[in-house]
């Protein structure tokens, strides 16, 4: 029964068999290679995107950090919500990779609202060379609170910064669950509302280690004059997310476009949390997040929890656990791909002995 985390899943075969026929032989190196090659050119196919530039890289932090810098000066700020996974659980690698860039926390939990975003905005850039210049927009969606952004939300989110002149950038780790939940395509979801880099996640939706970084016009200018392509080639070497056999990255990800695999697990992972919700609601128990795609948090007395844990629930507590047996907790569970009906029905029996 193990909701710790998408993360915590493992590799679907279709992936380890890509991985094996790209282990044949030889292959350039550095990206150069045919496995990158089809992989960029399905990725540009599942994205209606036929000009865009498409990378790929072994991790969500590398993908934010090396994203953001593309599109943010270092005497820049970049406009988050407080509790985004740049801002929270990246170790400031959006502020090392971007050469010092600062992040502008945007109130309100995390979900931004366009109103609040705009004060957030207005906020900066005021004060000439005294202070940080206006910067990218960065939105999650799935957010860290396991709440869905609306194609309304998202498109006014994304107006809202072009109304400013500045780019967005979107933090898809769970890219794949929130196109399933709201029921739209990727294009949908990322360029046809505005937004201008897209990290199409891989590894929260069963990959071993892939992600990919979508730059939707490529030739627009950089802070340093060149492309954001060039940029973003040239921050990928220097930062030293360079693969020289870049074929392993790839290959992933070309499994995981083939077929809609991507759609298929995060279809699996959303029902596994639909049928969690809806068992938990029955039980009278609290759904935290207004929405959720694979990923809920519940409130239930602390010693329903430490029963749940003690029958071989894994999970993770969120915000502060209390000292009193009786007082509520807050669980977060997280589904993926491969979570069976059986670790459902069992813990749900579980809690259901617990209360």
């Amino acid at each position: 029964m193990n909701f710790a985390s998408d993360n915590a899943s493992p590799v679907p075969p279709q992936v380890l068999e890509a991985l094996t026929r790209a282990n044949t032989g030889y292959a350039a190196s550095y990206g150069t290679d045919d496995t990158t090659a089809e992989a960029a050119r399905l990725m540009r196919q599942t994205l209606e995107a036929p000009k865009a530039a498409v990378y790929f890289l072994a991790t969500g932090t590398a993908a934010n950090a090396l994203a953001l810098a593309t599109l943010c000066a270092p005497f820049q700020t970049v406009f988050c919500s407080e509790h985004a996974h740049i801002h929270e659980d990246e170790c400031n690698a959006p502020e090392f990779y971007t050469g010092g860039a600062k992040l502008t926390l945007v109130a309100g939990g995390d979900v931004m609202t366009p109103d609040i975003l705009r004060a957030a905005i207005e906020s900066q850039g005021n004060r000439g060379v005294m202070g940080p210049q206006r910067g990218p927009v960065s939105i999650t969606n799935v957010t860290e609170g396991g709440n869905l952004y609306s194609l309304d939300q998202m498109r006014a989110l994304c107006s809202m910064a072009k109304d400013y002149g500045l780019p967005v950038h979107l933090d898809g780790a769970r890219f794949a669950n929130a196109c399933i939940k709201l029921g739209c395509t990727p294009a949908e979801l990322s360029w046809k509302i505005g937004v201008d880099v897209l990290v199409f996640g891989g590894t929260k939706n069963g990959l071993m280690d892939a992600e990919a970084v979508v730059i939707f016009d490529p030739d627009a200018p950089a802070s340093s004059g060149f492309s954001r392509a060039q940029e973003f080639e040239l921050r990928v070497k220097r930062g030293g997310h360079l693969y020289s056999k870049h074929r392993y990255v790839a290959a992933q990800m070309l499994a995981y476009l083939q077929d809609d695999l991507w759609r298929d697990m995060a279809t699996r992972a959303n029902t596994s949390c639909d049928s969690l919700a809806e068992g938990l609601s029955a039980l009278g128990l609290d759904i935290v997040n207004d929405s959720y795609a694979n990923m809920l948090f519940f409130r239930a007395p602390l010693r329903v929890h430490e029963a749940a844990k003690a029958a071989g629930g894994v999970y993770h507590y969120w915000g502060q656990v209390p000292s009193d047996a009786d007082e509520p907790a807050i669980g977060r569970l997280v589904c993926s791909w491969s979570t069976t009906k059986t670790e459902i029905t069992d813990f749900l029996a579980a809690v259901r002995s617990a209360l």
